[in-house]
Protein backbone atom coordinates (compact mmCIF):
# COMPACT_ATOMS: atom_id res chain seq x y z
CA UNK A 1 0.00 0.00 0.00
CA UNK A 2 1.95 2.98 -1.24
CA UNK A 3 2.15 6.33 -2.34
CA UNK A 4 4.64 7.72 -5.48
CA UNK A 5 4.44 10.95 -3.79
CA UNK A 6 5.66 9.87 -0.28
CA UNK A 7 6.87 6.03 0.15
CA UNK A 8 6.33 6.06 3.90
CA UNK A 9 2.52 6.10 3.71
CA UNK A 10 0.06 3.11 4.54
CA UNK A 11 -2.23 3.98 1.58
CA UNK A 12 -1.97 1.97 -1.71
CA UNK A 13 -2.13 5.43 -3.91
CA UNK A 14 -0.88 7.29 -6.22
CA UNK A 15 -1.05 11.16 -7.26
CA UNK A 16 -1.70 12.50 -10.73
CA UNK A 17 -1.43 16.07 -11.35
CA UNK A 18 -3.88 17.85 -13.76
CA UNK A 19 -5.52 21.25 -14.37
CA UNK A 20 -7.89 21.30 -11.87
CA UNK A 21 -5.51 19.62 -9.21
CA UNK A 22 -4.09 16.42 -7.89
CA UNK A 23 -5.97 13.05 -8.32
CA UNK A 24 -5.25 10.36 -6.52
CA UNK A 25 -5.84 6.66 -7.58
CA UNK A 26 -4.54 3.44 -6.55
CA UNK A 27 -1.97 1.34 -8.14
CA UNK A 28 -3.12 -2.28 -9.21
CA UNK A 29 -2.43 -4.70 -7.66
CA UNK A 30 -1.12 -6.71 -10.16
CA UNK A 31 1.19 -3.46 -11.32
CA UNK A 32 2.78 -3.59 -7.57
CA UNK A 33 3.22 -7.56 -7.53
CA UNK A 34 5.63 -6.80 -10.39
CA UNK A 35 7.08 -3.37 -9.14
CA UNK A 36 7.74 -5.57 -5.40
CA UNK A 37 9.26 -8.51 -7.53
CA UNK A 38 11.56 -6.17 -9.31
CA UNK A 39 12.76 -4.27 -6.53
CA UNK A 40 13.05 -7.20 -4.15
CA UNK A 41 16.15 -7.91 -6.84
CA UNK A 42 17.66 -4.64 -6.64
CA UNK A 43 20.96 -4.01 -4.92
CA UNK A 44 20.40 -1.64 -1.59
CA UNK A 45 23.22 0.27 -0.55
CA UNK A 46 23.47 2.30 3.09
CA UNK A 47 24.92 4.44 4.34
CA UNK A 48 25.16 6.05 7.96
CA UNK A 49 24.36 9.63 8.19
CA UNK A 50 24.75 11.78 11.63
CA UNK A 51 21.29 13.92 10.98
CA UNK A 52 19.35 10.80 9.59
CA UNK A 53 20.59 7.52 10.62
CA UNK A 54 20.98 6.31 7.18
CA UNK A 55 20.55 7.09 4.14
CA UNK A 56 20.17 4.10 1.07
CA UNK A 57 19.63 4.13 -2.65
CA UNK A 58 20.25 1.52 -5.11
CA UNK A 59 22.73 0.75 -7.86
CA UNK A 60 19.82 -0.22 -10.02
CA UNK A 61 18.15 3.68 -9.18
CA UNK A 62 20.30 5.90 -7.83
CA UNK A 63 18.42 8.83 -7.38
CA UNK A 64 15.61 6.83 -5.83
CA UNK A 65 16.54 7.93 -1.92
CA UNK A 66 15.06 7.07 1.33
CA UNK A 67 16.38 7.26 4.97
CA UNK A 68 15.85 5.29 8.20
CA UNK A 69 16.81 5.71 12.10
CA UNK A 70 18.18 2.06 11.51
CA UNK A 71 19.61 -0.14 9.20
CA UNK A 72 16.51 -2.42 8.94
CA UNK A 73 14.39 0.93 8.75
CA UNK A 74 16.23 2.40 5.99
CA UNK A 75 16.32 -0.90 4.39
CA UNK A 76 12.76 -1.69 4.29
CA UNK A 77 11.77 2.53 3.28
CA UNK A 78 14.52 2.13 0.48
CA UNK A 79 12.51 -0.76 -0.76
CA UNK A 80 9.29 0.64 -0.60
CA UNK A 81 10.59 3.97 -2.71
CA UNK A 82 11.75 1.03 -5.44
CA UNK A 83 8.86 -0.30 -5.51
CA UNK A 84 7.27 2.97 -5.73
CA UNK A 85 9.10 4.08 -8.56
CA UNK A 86 8.71 0.94 -10.25
CA UNK A 87 4.94 0.77 -10.08
CA UNK A 88 5.14 4.07 -11.54
CA UNK A 89 7.39 3.52 -14.25
CA UNK A 90 4.86 0.39 -15.03
CA UNK A 91 2.03 2.47 -15.09
CA UNK A 92 3.33 5.19 -17.40
CA UNK A 93 4.28 2.46 -19.95
CA UNK A 94 8.22 2.28 -19.03
CA UNK A 95 10.34 -0.82 -18.22
CA UNK A 96 12.41 -0.32 -14.99
CA UNK A 97 15.79 -1.08 -14.89
CA UNK A 98 16.72 -4.84 -14.55
CA UNK A 99 18.84 -5.51 -11.51
CA UNK A 100 22.40 -6.03 -11.95
CA UNK A 101 22.45 -9.59 -10.49
CA UNK A 102 20.00 -10.72 -14.05
CA UNK A 103 22.36 -9.24 -16.28
CA UNK A 104 24.95 -11.83 -17.82
CA UNK A 105 28.28 -10.63 -17.80
CA UNK A 106 30.05 -11.49 -21.10
CA UNK A 107 32.73 -9.14 -20.99
CA UNK A 108 35.82 -9.83 -19.04
CA UNK A 109 38.84 -7.25 -17.73
CA UNK A 110 41.76 -7.82 -16.30
CA UNK A 111 43.78 -5.84 -13.76
CA UNK A 112 47.55 -6.42 -12.39
CA UNK A 113 48.00 -6.28 -8.40
CA UNK A 114 51.33 -6.72 -6.06
CA UNK A 115 50.99 -9.76 -3.98
CA UNK A 116 50.61 -7.26 -1.22
CA UNK A 117 46.98 -5.76 -2.92
CA UNK A 118 45.92 -8.99 -3.93
CA UNK A 119 46.42 -10.63 -0.05
CA UNK A 120 44.75 -7.60 1.03
CA UNK A 121 42.37 -7.45 -1.42
CA UNK A 122 41.33 -11.16 -1.31
CA UNK A 123 40.93 -11.04 2.72
CA UNK A 124 38.89 -8.32 2.46
CA UNK A 125 36.91 -9.98 0.00
CA UNK A 126 36.68 -12.68 2.08
CA UNK A 127 35.61 -10.91 5.28
CA UNK A 128 32.50 -9.39 3.82
CA UNK A 129 31.60 -12.58 2.16
CA UNK A 130 31.85 -12.53 -1.64
CA UNK A 131 32.39 -15.78 -3.50
CA UNK A 132 35.22 -14.41 -5.34
CA UNK A 133 37.39 -11.44 -5.84
CA UNK A 134 36.21 -10.25 -8.90
CA UNK A 135 33.20 -9.98 -7.41
CA UNK A 136 34.21 -7.57 -4.61
CA UNK A 137 36.29 -5.45 -7.17
CA UNK A 138 33.09 -5.11 -9.22
CA UNK A 139 30.97 -4.39 -6.13
CA UNK A 140 33.07 -2.14 -4.79
CA UNK A 141 33.99 -0.12 -8.11
CA UNK A 142 30.26 -0.01 -8.50
CA UNK A 143 29.42 1.45 -4.86
CA UNK A 144 32.22 4.24 -5.67
CA UNK A 145 30.93 5.21 -9.05
CA UNK A 146 27.49 5.90 -7.70
CA UNK A 147 28.91 7.69 -4.41
CA UNK A 148 30.65 9.80 -6.21
CA UNK A 149 28.40 10.50 -8.79
CA UNK A 150 25.13 10.95 -6.75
Amino acid sequence: MLSRSTPQTSKNISRTKTKHGTRQKPFKESVLQVAEAIANDYHIILEKNNKLGFVGSSIEMPTVYADGKTPQECFNAVQKALMVAAATMIECGKRPPEPFSAKKRTIQVNIRLNNEEKLLLSNTARRFGFKGLSDFIRMCALEHIIHSTG
